[in-house]
């Protein structure tokens, strides 16, 4: 679906789910939302695209591992030119899992999932997407098929 805000100005477009897991492909970095202490909290993690599902290297020890082990959460990841007035953002919901079996640790030390942040990282989240959406705000009108 295309929404056009302007004939002549930008545009907003709805975006597939195809489009959208591609486009979070294509960066390293969103922010997961779950719930701490019965407050919505917010961080910002690196993160990495397998199988379908965004892995997220953690301390095992952290409040982010402790808070979403098998939590319904929220993961955002975007993209956007300031200068242009153009960008994408997409929004998953989905259930989050720790990476428990030794075979499924390997393979994923094997992705390319570097954090920024310094302290050890010895766990891995899984977040399984069953909401997902998103928008690309682009700053030439689209041709409307």
């Amino acid at each position: 679906m295309l929404l056009v805000m302007d004939s002549d100005g930008p545009t907003l477009e709805q975006l597939s789910r195809a489009e959208c897991m591609r486009l979070m492909g294509t960066v390293s970095v969103g922010r997961i939302v779950y719930t701490r202490q019965a407050l919505p909290a917010v961080e910002l993690v690196n993160f990495a695209l397998a199988d379908g599902d965004i892995v997220i290297a953690a301390d095992s020890g952290g409040k982010l591992a402790a808070a979403t082990g098998g939590a319904v959460v929220a993961f955002e990841a975007d993209s956007m030119d300031a200068a242009a007035q153009a960008g994408w953002s997409v929004t998953v919901v989905g259930y989050s899992r720790a990476v428990t079996g030794s075979e499924e640790v390997r393979r994923l030390n094997r992705i390319e999932l570097v954090p920024w942040a310094p302290g050890g990282r010895d766990h891995f989240l899984r977040i399984s997407p069953s909401i997902v959406n998103g928008r690309r705000l682009s700053a030439q009108p689209l041709a409307v098929p």
